[in-house]
Formats: structure tokens, C-alpha cells, sequence
């Protein structure tokens, strides 16, 4: 039996139907990986019919979206958040460490979120949260660079520190050592 953190039996409220299943969907996606994420499953874990995932989510695919955005907004409230805490001249690195962070600590939606599973275009929701994380290191290369290359360096910082977030996420090495690649 699968232990919900996030949820209990009968805590469902209407209203919430949206929010429990894409819970019940992260919960399955961390413990058991993307191919034990079904709406059925979910739905089960959820405490609510089989069919009820389908008045939010028209498939399967639909419900991983949902999980893959909130990713991404959790993943631009890290950004966010490392950005106000840092000096300017350290935001960037404070940027990687905190994407790195994010990788380690939540593989399954990292990859969910970068696997290539998932069609933006088809999802617009996505396309625009994961436009928004990196809308947040596009901001502070702005600060930095003149704005002739602040998209080019913006893909630069990126490539790197996502790279090392894989090797993270795939557990090749650890953030401590990817973090001393940052500076």
C-alpha cells in the first residue's frame, strides 16, 4: 500500500480534485517513477473514482504536465528566492546551487520535468512555467552582461549548471562537487 504524505484518506473536498491528484501523481512519480504514474493510480491514492481524474486531465500525459509545472514553479521560487538572498555579484552562482539543490532533491520531477517525455507545444501551461524559470537566470545575466549577449551567456550558464544537474539527478556525482564547478 502506498503511504501518501501529502494526502489521507478522505481528505478529499470538492474543489480540490486538481491539487490532490497532481499530489497523488508527484507521490507515485518519486517513489516508483514516471511509468507507475496512472490516472487510475492517482485517482486510487486520491480516494476518488477512477473516472474523476478526467474532468481535469484528459490523459495520462495531461496529469504529468500538471506535475512538470508545478516543477517549474517550484523550481522559480528557488530561483527567486537564491536570487533575493545573494549579493549581486554572487546571484549567479547562488542561481546553480539553487538549481542544482532542486535536482537533488527531487530526481524524479527534475527528469519528469527534462526528460523529453513532454511536448510543451502541446502543453502551454508548460511551456510558459519552464519559460519562467528561465526568465529568472535570464534576469540576473542581464545585470551582468550587455543585453547584445545576455541570451547567449543566459544559455551558456544554463548548459552548464544543467549538465552538472543531470550528473546530480542521475546520481554520477554530488552536488557538492558540482556546486565547486559553479565558482
Amino acid at each position: 500500500m502506498w503511504a501518501l504524505s501529502t494526502l489521507s484518506s478522505g481528505s478529499y473536498h470538492h474543489g480540490d480534485l486538481r491539487r490532490s491528484l497532481i499530489a497523488a501523481a508527484r507521490e507515485l512519480l518519486r517513489a516508483s517513477g514516471v511509468e507507475a504514474v496512472t490516472s487510475r493510480e492517482a485517482a486510487r491514492l486520491a480516494g476518488v473514482s477512477h473516472n474523476a481524474p478526467y474532468r481535469h486531465f484528459a490523459s495520462r500525459e495531461a496529469l504529468l504536465a500538471a506535475v512538470a509545472v508545478e516543477g517549474f514553479r517550484e523550481l522559480r521560487r528557488a530561483l527567486d528566492a537564491a536570487r533575493e538572498q545573494a549579493a549581486p555579484a554572487e546571484r549567479l552562482t547562488a542561481l546553480g546551487r539553487a538549481y542544482l539543490r532542486f535536482a537533488e532533491k527531487d530526481r524524479a520531477t527534475f527528469r519528469l520535468m527534462f526528460g523529453g517525455m513532454l511536448e510543451s507545444a502541446a502543453h502551454p501551461d508548460l511551456a510558459e512555467a519552464a519559460t519562467a524559470a528561465f526568465d529568472a537566470l535570464r534576469a540576473v545575466v542581464a545585470e551582468r552582461e550587455p543585453a547584445a549577449t545576455t541570451e547567449r551567456e543566459a544559455l551558456r550558464a544554463w548548459a552548464l549548471v544543467h549538465g552538472l544537474a543531470h550528473f546530480v539527478a542521475d546520481r554520477q556525482i554530488d552536488a557538492a562537487r558540482a556546486e565547486a564547478c559553479l565558482h
